[in-house]
């Protein structure tokens, strides 16, 4: 399966019922200057939706205005109480179209709390330009076992369809900032990266395989490969053992910009025995994902996001060592 690098799709964000669409015309004058005027490296000139597509309230802006600095979680609920389409937990949905995909963002979560307001701050501004439907889930872990950052994506996927019919997941680290609205936050025919040009790696891919920060699949998809690996405790081989599963080609999409904020805390420790793990990815496929997965969660709802929480331990997803 090929696998899409923030590649916007050539399909409307938003299928505007026809009685409220403006000709192609009033499209092309209202959101046309929208597209032109991107930097080198921004893909966007040469991969944008047609301007025709845009509903009057879609005009991107483009490069996002990055701003890095702490700010608490209750200055970003004092800025967002302002808009009352935004419901608990964090959804919201575009009352002047149907959108084009319902988008459900998964964060796992360990001890990072000022990275949390600061992606809520970009994120939840640009998925409204985009016109996507969409809530957040942060999957918080707690306990004294090493952080796992697939297993949590697998709970938080099992949490998120109990609330809705979602069509598409978005697997998105807390640190991780888009520098561009035109990164469209849907999904599509074949998997999607949306963080191949980060900042820390010089806005180049640091391995060919490299399918971390931020990446996108369809529900159909992600339950066609059996969800993440629940067997990476530790830091590092859960996004190789995903792009394994997908067994794409070397064709390369277009890139996806993002910036990563600093961390404060020491790093994670690394998962020393994953490339043995990795070696045998397709054999444990068909065992290791949703399929295994085992948890107990207290949810609680914040203004602005879902909070999963949950203690994991290696009992909860066995997995026969390979």
């Amino acid at each position: 399966m090929k696998v899409a690098r923030g590649l916007a799709p050539r399909q409307p964000f938003c299928r505007v019922p026809s009685a409220l669409a403006p000709s192609p015309t009033t499209f092309f004058t209202l959101c046309s200057t929208s597209l032109i005027h991107a930097r080198d490296y921004n893909p966007e000139r040469r991969n944008f939706v047609a301007s025709y597509y845009f509903f009057p309230h879609l005009c991107s802006e483009g490069p996002i205005d990055i701003n890095m600095s702490e700010i608490g979680m209750d200055a970003i609920h004092e800025l967002f109480s302002k808009d009352p389409t935004i419901k608990l937990g964090g959804h919201w949905k575009p009352s002047d179209c149907v959108p084009r995909w319902k988008v459900a963002i998964l964060v796992p979560f360990r001890n990072r709390h000022e990275h949390l307001p600061v992606l809520l701050r970009h994120l939840i501004p640009m998925l409204q330009r985009q016109r996507l439907q969409f809530a957040f889930y942060v999957v918080e872990q707690v306990g004294t076992q090493p952080f796992n950052r697939a297993m949590l994506f697998n709970v938080g996927f099992q949490e998120a369809m109990k609330d809705l019919d979602w069509d598409c997941l978005i697997f998105h680290d807390v640190d991780h900032i888009p520098e561009s609205d035109r990164n469209y936050y849907g999904c599509g025919q074949m998997p999607r990266h949306f963080a191949t040009k980060l900042d820390k790696y010089m806005y180049l891919l640091p391995y060919t395989e490299f399918f971390g920060g931020v990446s996108g699949l369809t529900v159909e998809q992600f339950r066609k490969i059996n969800g993440f690996p629940n067997a990476f405790w530790g830091w590092g081989g859960e996004d190789d053992d995903l792009w394994n599963r997908y067994c794409p080609s070397d064709e390369r999409g277009l890139p996806g910009l993002c910036c990563s904020a600093p961390r404060s805390e020491p790093p994670p420790v690394p998962l020393l025995h994953r490339y043995a793990l990795l070696r045998k990815s397709k054999e444990r496929q068909a065992v290791d994902g949703l399929n295994n997965l085992n948890y107990f969660a207290n949810v609680t709802y914040d203004a602005l996001y879902k909070n999963i929480t949950v203690n994991l331990t290696p009992e909860l997803a066995q997995v026969t060592e390979y």
